[in-house]
């Protein structure tokens, strides 16, 4: 393993191998944070012959400053907001509602999108990895797994092939284990650490799971 991460399959594959080292995570269920996310954790549940599927979080940004998360939303009417964010730029009540309304057309879309009718896979009891392709902040991922523990799996994976120490630290005090072969100091954006970042598209998610949901 090496940077630059060649792509997001083989950061899959990467994780899936440091993963099938863990004894603990027998049996897991594979959930995937659209769109960069489904990629690497399509590798992973192939390795484990584990069932996919999603959990759906949408990132609330900053007015003014879109690609900074204020916080996130899953389905479920889960809410994570970053109080250092939101203090330090002044952002007022009124300004999260009008950009969380606005997120909340976007979940519903990509829920009725990728996932038609299709049920969730039932969490209950079991081992499950939460995977993403990257984490800045992390807050998408501390509303997934906040998503996923209403469920009352039997523990809880999150695994990604890059973030920042500090981001590492602070969701590993929240679930059992977190996988991360790669943690720079210098994280800005997760698209410099790998060779090919190219947007992942809706109907490359919806082939995925597809490929997924037939096996």
């Amino acid at each position: 393993m090496q940077l630059p991460i060649p792509n997001r399959c083989v950061a899959g594959q990467w994780l899936a191998e440091l993963l099938q080292q863990e004894p603990q995570i027998e049996n897991p269920v594979v959930l995937a944070l659209p769109r960069g996310g489904v990629p690497v954790a399509y590798e992973i549940a192939s390795a484990f012959k584990a069932p996919l599927d999603l959990i759906l979080v949408r990132k609330l940004g900053a007015p003014h400053f879109p690609e900074l998360a204020m916080g996130a939303i899953a389905t479920g009417n889960i809410k994570f907001i970053n109080p250092n964010v939101v203090n330090a730029y002044q952002i007022s009540e009124d300004d999260i509602a009008e950009v969380e309304a606005h997120e909340r057309q976007e979940l519903e879309r990509r829920e009725i999108a990728y996932r038609g009718n299709r049920p969730h896979v039932n969490l209950t009891g079991r081992n499950v990895i939460i995977v993403d392709d990257g984490l800045a902040t992390g807050a998408t991922m501390h509303v997934a797994i906040d998503a996923v523990r209403l469920k009352l799996p039997n523990s809880i994976t999150v695994a990604v092939p890059v973030a920042s120490p500090d981001t590492v630290a602070a969701i590993s005090k929240t679930v059992d284990n977190i996988i991360c072969p790669f943690q720079p100091y210098n994280l800005s954006s997760i698209g410099q650490w790998y060779s090919d970042f190219s947007q992942v598209s809706d109907s490359q998610v919806k082939q995925q799971l597809d490929q997924a949901w037939q096996q």
